[in-house]
């Protein structure tokens, strides 16, 4: 045992004494499906775009912003909400988010059972915008869910339960791509988004029901003063703390540089490689490949799921090597995944590339936040909200520039436009291995070396 910990049977009596609930695998599980559930969203339209495109009559323009509604909410919350955490725990935020969420969906069903098919048109465009806004406020779940679990684990199973929480979570929309046009095929798009509704209330019921703060947010709310809080809270095994509340954990965040660093990182990663990629892929496969809409639809699908399970596997790959070096392996995978898709013009190689990409990606997504304890330990929250949200908004940079290739270099430019991918997967390399020789840990390797 470490310090002032207690055995299994003391920990519990003590929190059957303080009246605690819950455990860190409880914690994890329900932060997983939060997130699950919340994060399906960020393909609220996406998933029938088509369909809306059709009975609306609007512009390709016009549905690539109805498209993106739910990424404004899911950017614009993260921030704030991931930082709320280390001011009162996750619970009330995620109950929050999920009744936003749940209003969306809803006056989007609402409205189609009024106005669908027959007066369904443009001058329903702005409700329908607002509906997408709100939904995906459920986007912003990462930050809190992220947060709230670093508070559950201790330091040296960080990365396995990021890992977890990032890995099953981001299949949530990989798999409604396909349950929504299966469930319109049934029932019409009513009956598509009346079960998404009935989806995301039983979610949020779970939660409600399940969902549990770490120890020390407890004996807060149970009206301990923090000092006693954390000693009781250290007893039961928990190690991660917050040091203030939203504003103070967000300043304390900012200022500390190796926040930044991460926000860069994980922009390349995920906000503009792993979601942009997961918008892109449908098009490419079906332009470039000249692959039918169902089948590019499934490519893009094996992407979005095996880069986000493989990030369990590599959160725990994380636990054991150190994030930093598994960054730098990742983003070179990634380097060579994304230069081979784009210099190939055939099925084989590209679907190589393409998986090899996601193993880079699904791999260091886990690793950036197993670094978070670690290089923002004061602010955890705040850190992970500025990660979350500003590396999630990485999608509205790179897409367009994917579209710039196509436009210069025609059909050849969904190919070629990977040397983006490829080129800021380098300089990710590069600051890898720099954090071996100038992070929080070769400085303390320095001092220990000093010492001896």
């Amino acid at each position: 045992m470490k310090g002032n910990e207690l055995s299994m049977e003391e920990s519990d009596d003590l929190k059957d004494g303080h009246e605690i609930v819950g455990s860190p695998r409880q914690g994890l599980v329900m932060a997983t499906i939060a997130f699950f559930a919340g994060l399906t969203t960020i393909v609220f339209y996406g998933a029938a775009g088509s369909t809306f495109q059709e009975a609306l009559g609007i512009s390709g323009t016009l549905l690539g912003i109805l498209l993106s509604s739910p990424h404004i909410s899911k950017v614009a919350l993260r921030v704030p909400f991931g930082a709320w955490v280390d001011a009162i725990g996750a619970k009330k935020p995620l109950i929050i988010l999920f009744a936003l969420t749940i209003v969306g969906i809803a006056g989007l069903v609402a409205i189609l059972l009024l106005f669908y098919p027959d007066d369904f048109g443009s001058h329903l465009y702005v409700p329908l915008l607002i509906c997408g806004i709100l939904a995906g406020a459920g986007g912003a779940t990462f930050s809190v869910g992220i947060a709230q679990t670093s508070y559950w684990y201790p330091e040296d199973r960080q990365g396995f339960a990021m890992g977890v929480f990032g890995g099953a979570g981001n299949v949530g929309p990989g798999l409604m791509n396909y349950a929504i046009p299966v469930l319109i095929g049934i029932g019409g798009l009513t009956l598509a988004y009346a079960s998404w509704l009935a989806f995301m209330i039983a979610a949020a019921g779970l939660y409600i029901m399940y969902g549990a703060n770490p120890y020390y947010f407890q004996l807060l709310k149970k009206g301990l003063n923090t000092n006693n809080a954390r000693s009781v809270a250290e007893e039961m095994g928990q190690e991660v703390f917050p040091s203030g509340g939203t504003k103070e954990s967000l300043k304390k965040s900012s200022m500390n540089k190796w926040t930044w660093v991460l926000v860069f990182l994980y922009t390349v990663s995920y906000g503009g490689g792993f979601t942009a990629l997961s918008t892109w892929y449908p098009t490419y496969w079906n332009v470039f490949h000249n692959m039918t809409l169902s089948t590019a639809g499934l490519l893009a699908a094996i992407f979005v799921v095996y880069g986000s399970l493989i990030r369990i596997p590599g959160g725990s790959l994380s636990d054991r090597f150190g994030g930093e070096d598994v960054a730098m392996v990742s983003f070179t995978i990634m380097v060579v995944g994304a230069g081979i898709v784009t210099f190939s013009e055939t099925f084989v190689p590209s679907f190589v590339g393409m998986m090899v990409v996601g193993t880079g990606m699904g791999v260091v997504n886990a690793a950036v936040f197993e670094l978070v304890p670690k290089y923002v330990p004061e602010a955890v929250g705040g850190a992970s909200g500025w990660i979350g949200g500003i590396g999630g908004a990485g999608t509205l940079t790179v897409l367009p520039i994917l579209g710039v290739f196509v436009d210069v270099y025609g059909e050849i430019g969904y190919a070629r436009g990977f040397v983006v991918i490829a080129s800021l997967s380098a300089i990710c390399v590069a600051i890898s291995i720099a954090l071996k020789f100038v992070g929080p840990d070769a400085s303390q390797a320095a001092d220990e070396s000093a010492m001896h």
